[in-house]
């Protein structure tokens, strides 16, 4: 079930859903989602579904993974990417493939910590971590060419769209509480062009941060 033929029939899939960034595809052909995933649930990674990770968050369907990174590439290769919910890794990692730096934010320690190890057995050396509540984003790092959110706030936070770049920066972010729709905003100096994409549905933004696994 972790075969190459298995990739295989996932970027088909992508593929007949609209993703038509052959980077992308590559990176999903290439990238070991069951290593991201609870043992148990390794049969299921190359399904094109959410999975659950603990802590009440998921890793996210393939297309939704594939279709940000495609909106947050649509206009060129961003150098310096951050990341809100480092998560499973697995969003993070397909980023490291395509971009020069990825800098990600998780407020979950436990989840970042596991995330972290996988880094380093796939040898992914440009991703900067940092455990902190993700919606101030990461101000000293700043400004960046893109910034992408694995998680859903209610609206905008005022602090990401200030730390993209003024020269074209991209922000990739699903917002919403019941009904959420991705959007795409594009920031020229002190204008922010936004563009809905589609529904979707992701974990909320949460506040806060937790050090450790639950019942310890």
């Amino acid at each position: 079930m972790t075969s190459r033929r298995t990739r295989e029939r996932l970027v088909s899939r992508l593929l007949e859903k609209g993703i038509a960034n052959v980077s992308v595809l590559e990176v999903f052909l290439n990238t070991p989602r069951h290593l991201f995933v609870d043992e148990a649930l390794a049969h299921k990674a190359y399904e094109d579904t959410a999975l659950p990770i603990g802590h009440g968050q998921t890793i996210s369907q393939p297309y939704i993974v594939a279709r940000m990174t495609e909106l947050l590439l649509s206009h060129g290769t961003p150098e310096k990417v951050l990341e809100i919910g480092t998560g499973s890794g697995f969003q993070t990692a397909v980023l490291a493939q395509l971009v020069p730096e990825v800098w990600s934010v998780e407020r979950i320690r436990p989840l970042q910590q596991k995330a972290q190890k996988l880094f380093s057995v796939l040898e992914l050396t440009n991703i900067y971590l940092r455990f902190a509540d993700g919606g101030f984003g990461w101000e000293e790092a700043a400004p960046f060419d893109g910034i992408i959110t694995t998680c859903a706030p209610e609206s905008v936070p005022d602090s990401l769209l200030q730390q993209l770049n003024p020269e074209g920066g991209r922000l990739v972010i699903p917002v919403g509480e019941t009904e959420q729709s991705l959007y795409l905003i594009i920031r020229n100096g002190d204008n922010f062009q936004r563009e809905k994409v589609e529904g979707v549905k992701f974990v909320p933004l949460l506040n806060g941060t937790i050090n450790k696994d639950i019942g310890e």
